[in-house]
């Protein structure tokens, strides 16, 4: 079974792209990034610790640029770029130290789950937005910038910096529903109703 744990060696490779104080496991996340221009680009995350992370994406950054992606079952991801792969890139992982404890919990989970043979936690499939960025409005009209971190048919997790409380009733597009959790970047809102593929075309 698979944990996190700082590395001990004191040694360094003979030629290290970046240094490492965590070890990669496979993860295979799709996602979306975005880059320092706010261009937008399917991406996955191939290997992943608390750490750092490989992506293979179309999208080329430059090293050193600082950029976000939006990680199925992960959320938001901040880091910089270390350096161009084939067909991807590597980077860094910008986060509090409670985050970076957070994401060690969910890639042992990840890559564990497998060989336990765990079910999905989860009672939609997550689908992946086009567009990440959205609007939240409230029932008395204020409106609030948001980007959905994850979208099921049944809900949503969205990175906002305004936190309705819970219960409040929201509207993501055309979808109504409730505010029903908090999270450090953000809001989970449940669906008044389990949507169709259909009224999630928008972001689709």
């Amino acid at each position: 079974m698979y944990s996190f744990s700082a590395s001990h060696n004191t040694a360094p490779p003979p030629r290290p792209p970046e240094t490492r104080s965590f070890q990669r496991v496979t993860v295979n996340l799709p996602g979306r990034l975005m880059l320092p221009n706010f261009d937008e680009f399917d991406c996955v995350a191939a290997e992943m610790s608390p750490g750092d992370l490989h992506m293979t994406c179309k999208g080329r950054p430059s090293a050193g640029d600082r950029i976000i992606a939006y990680i199925d079952h992960l959320g938001r991801i901040e880091g910089t770029v270390l350096h161009l792969t084939p067909g991807g890139f590597a980077m860094n992982i910008v986060a509090s130290e409670r985050k970076r404890e957070k994401l060690a919990a969910q890639l042992t989970w990840i890559a564990n789950k497998h060989e336990l043979g765990l079910p999905e936690d989860r009672r939609h499939d997550r689908l992946t937005p086009r567009d990440t960025r959205a609007e939240l409005v409230l029932e008395d009209g204020r409106r609030y910038v948001c980007r959905i971190m994850d979208l099921s048919l049944s809900g949503a997790a969205l990175d906002i910096e305004y936190r309705p409380p819970i219960g409040t009733p929201v509207l993501l597009g055309s979808m109504r529903g409730r505010i029903v959790r908090h999270f450090m970047e953000g809001v989970a809102m449940e669906f008044n109703s389990v949507q169709s593929r259909e009224a999630l075309r928008e972001f689709l």
